[in-house]
């Protein structure tokens, strides 16, 4: 997100040594931001199977708006605190607040499509998911991912509204007499901190906790349902029944008339380890998005309040964390799932048939499909593997 009331230059007071850990840091995390968002659309393009899941198109979406963020956003940022000063004039500050603006807007947005997909994906039916998650509504949720942003960013910045009443206080602080630097300051008055903010992180960030919250809950019920199922399935101890009459060992055992109880198949274990584990990934993720862009946004709506008070190096650390968020999500909505990993083994190894799926005409055990938290997983009737 923009880079708000820099007064002070957040690199002012390194030294050399200083200098070359903050452009090591800020380098790494530009690094890895755009070869995980890259490895991430390139899996996608390549596996055909990773194409036919509805929850890829949002993780792509949301990498190209990430490797955007790393691309042409971070670097000028990067350059700007490494160097203490802006060197590329004032309308090309305007144009790349407005892409940071954006673009990290966007990727917050896409966050929200992907937790509201799995609420449908795993708290519905299927057939309510199909309904919902058609291919026109995927485009339009996609489309409101990229043109929502716009009417915060460039709409508003270029035509000047962020800085309705504090033009003085900007025209004081782009220029730094003492150390003869200009620096890109984009302050913003109280109307619109409220409106960026309450529209790039508050709603999404509730949509996604009232979301993860019934996944949560829809997987340790499903868990529990399935435990239960377990047990009376399989007695720890089985009780004769008072009036049958002893059998001698050699003879076959009679059944009883009353029905049994089957233990349940191992499609519905898997479904019971699969959202489980799923449910434990989703205290990751909010965990992460929370500790990335809480920091900035919380401020975001203080600062203006308090006569814009904030340090400038406060700023400049919690803008570096919400741009590690970027960085973060291939790791977390990609390399946490197992066709993912496969297709990037691949990728990286140069097409190892090692890491290859399986022929499904070389297969002797029958095999079934589900999808389970928008992922389509491949099962045996008596292996775990297919």
């Amino acid at each position: 997100m923009e880079e708000l009331d820099v007064n002070v230059s957040s690199s002012e007071g390194f030294g050399v040594a200083g200098k070359i850990v903050l452009l090591s840091f800020v380098s790494a995390v530009i690094l890895m931001a755009i070869l995980g968002n890259l490895l991430v659309m390139v899996a996608v393009c390549r596996d055909r199977q990773l194409r036919k899941i509805k929850t890829n198109y949002f993780i792509v979406s949301l990498a190209f708006a990430d490797l955007l963020v790393s691309v042409l956003v971070m670097p000028f940022g990067a350059i700007e605190l490494v160097q203490d000063n802006w060197i590329y004039g004032e309308m090309f500050c305007l144009v790349r607040t407005s892409l940071d603006v954006l673009l990290t807007t966007a990727s917050i947005l896409h966050l929200c499509c992907i937790s509201l997909d799995r609420y449908y994906a795993i708290c519905c039916q299927p057939l309510v998911y199909r309904n919902k998650m058609t291919p026109l509504r995927i485009a339009v949720m996609l489309g409101g991912c990229w043109v929502i942003p716009t009417f915060i960013s460039f709409l508003p910045i270029m035509q000047g509204w962020n800085s309705i009443g504090i033009i003085d206080l900007i025209q004081q602080r782009q220029f730094n007499k003492a150390s003869n630097s200009t620096y890109c300051i984009f302050m913003v008055n109280k109307p619109y901190a409220i409106t960026c903010s309450v529209v790039a992180f508050y709603i999404p960030f509730l949509l996604m906790v009232l979301a993860y919250h019934r996944i949560y809950v829809t997987a340790r019920a499903h868990a529990r349902q399935i435990q239960l199922l377990q047990r009376a399935g399989n007695p720890a101890e089985p009780r004769q029944h008072p009036q049958e009459p002893r059998q001698h060992p050699q003879e076959p055992r009679q059944h009883p008339q009353e029905p049994r109880q089957h233990p349940p198949d191992q499609h519905s274990t898997h479904r019971m380890k699969t959202e489980t584990k799923a449910a434990k990934t989703l205290c990751i993720i909010m965990g992460c998005f929370c500790l990335c862009w809480a920091p900035f946004f919380v401020t975001n709506i203080v600062d203006p309040f308090i006569n814009y008070t904030v340090p400038g190096k406060l700023w400049t650390a919690f803008l570096w964390l919400g741009y590690i968020n970027s960085g973060l999500n291939p790791f977390l909505y990609a390399f946490l799932n197992k066709a993912f990993r496969r297709a990037f083994l691949i990728i990286l190894c140069c097409g190892d048939e090692r890491y290859r799926r399986p022929s499904i005409l070389g297969q002797t055990v029958p095999c079934s499909t589900t999808t389970i938290n928008g992922s389509t997983h491949v099962l045996r009737v008596n292996s775990w593997k297919c």
